[in-house]
């Protein structure tokens, strides 16, 4: 079971001092940034999964993540050079889509069959899945003749037809990387469909797609369904799901491999499970810059409260935080000071007894990871992008971790 994380162009900055929090001035963004897989000693995940939506942003208008000049370096040297791929670790794969969850609101995908080609053997990916349109619907019973329901099936023949088109294109093109095909439905029957109909084609991996705002137990509903039209050749990859404790399970259906920024993500989107451990997640410290919070600046500006007045709180609870880490002080003047400042910044949410846990337990100690051992207490506060990123790393490291025993039952 292989895990793919898509590529954002997230990366941290080697340089960044987390006292001062500076750079250095002649410092070039994705030339001397790092990514996960270079940070790490052991890459947190098997590939990347590169998306001509972030790098090129959707046809006809808005940007992707990409500035032009990394755009056309991508194009240039390839992704494996771009991304630095071989530095030292086990090679990694690389799988290019198009991005469906950007323009799902569009009538049609933006893309042509023979430009997502260009991309895809352009950049030289291992792997590409074909032009899709998303279905996030889920209905189970027979669908009802109205307009959602034929919108649904709309849906799905353009992205069969897409995959017909995609095939045969790249058989004509002699492409360098394997094409996928694309699996939308609403229901387990009707993925069951899409599936009998790729297969067809003549693919052989089929991406399954729509499924992250399904319950595990929809999944394996339509995994199921397919297992009555599934060839024993065809081998399934499952877009945007990442459910660790399911991954055995997903192997007895087919499934080889799966992405997802969900770990990655959690460290600074998620209210409570910021950073993960072996056995369950904590919450991070929050600690956020008097600069770069909105709600913040505007008590500010409103005269609520004084700007001198902020950056003492704000000084104060990160100071704390390192005298703690240095075994300086003891637990209760911390979480004082963090309860301080989050009554001026926030004035919601009680978040003390949270944050005792986490200073308590330390886990940023226990944790062999090359960051934690690195920045110490700073993996855990919850302040800007070069912490929040990192901690993001630290997740990718643990999912691999609890990911690698449940995939070594399935080679057993």
């Amino acid at each position: 079971m292989r895990f793919f994380f898509p590529d954002s162009q997230d990366q941290v900055d080697p340089g960044f001092d987390f006292v001062t929090e500076e750079r250095d001035p002649f410092r070039v963004r994705q030339r001397d940034d790092l990514y996960a897989h270079e940070v790490l000693t052991q890459a947190p995940f098997d590939g990347l999964l590169v998306s001509k939506a972030i790098v090129d942003g959707k046809a006809g208008g808005g940007t992707g993540k990409y500035t032009a000049a990394q755009r056309h370096r991508l194009y240039r040297e390839g992704a494996r050079r771009f991304f630095r791929l071989d530095r030292g670790h086990t090679p990694l794969k690389i799988m290019g889509d198009c991005g469906a969850f950007s323009y799902v609101a569009e009538e049609y995908p933006p893309y042509s069959v023979d430009e997502v080609i260009d991309f895809y053997d352009g950049c030289g990916f291992h792997y590409g899945i074909a032009v899709d349109h998303v279905i996030f619907q889920y209905e189970p019973k027979t669908i009802r003749d109205d307009e959602r329901a034929a919108e649904w099936v709309r849906r799905q023949e353009i992205t069969l037809a897409l995959a017909a088109d995609f095939w045969q294109r790249c058989k004509a093109r002699r492409v360098c990387f394997t094409p996928l095909g694309v699996a939308q439905g609403w229901s387990p029957q009707s993925y069951a469909d899409a599936v009998v109909a790729l297969q067809r084609i003549g693919y052989q991996r089929i991406a399954l797609g729509g499924m992250v705002p399904l319950k595990t137990q929809e999944i394996l509903a339509c995994l199921a369904a397919i297992d009555q039209v599934r060839e024993p050749t065809t081998q399934l990859h499952l877009l945007g799901i990442s459910r660790c404790d399911d991954v055995p399970t997903f192997a007895t259906h087919g499934v080889t491999s799966f992405d997802s920024t969900s770990p990655f993500r959690q460290a600074f989107k998620d209210d409570r499970d910021n950073y993960y451990t072996p056995t369950g997640t904590y919450v991070a410290l929050r600690v956020p810059q008097v600069d770069g919070n909105p709600k913040l600046k505007a008590r500010i500006r409103s005269g609520e409260i004084s700007q001198a007045q902020a950056l003492a709180l704000e000084r104060t609870a990160l100071t704390r935080l390192r005298q703690y880490d240095a075994d300086e002080i003891e637990v209760d003047p911390v979480v004082q000071a963090l309860v301080d400042y989050s009554v001026v910044w926030d004035g919601k949410s009680d978040r003390s007894a949270q944050y005792r846990a986490t200073l308590t337990d330390r886990p940023w100690r226990d944790c062999p990871c090359d960051l934690c051992k690195a920045i110490g207490i700073e993996v855990v506060i919850f302040r800007g992008t070069e912490r929040n990123k990192r901690r993001g790393f630290h997740n990718l490291y643990v999912f691999e971790q609890r990911l690698r025993p449940q995939r070594e039952r399935t080679r057993a």
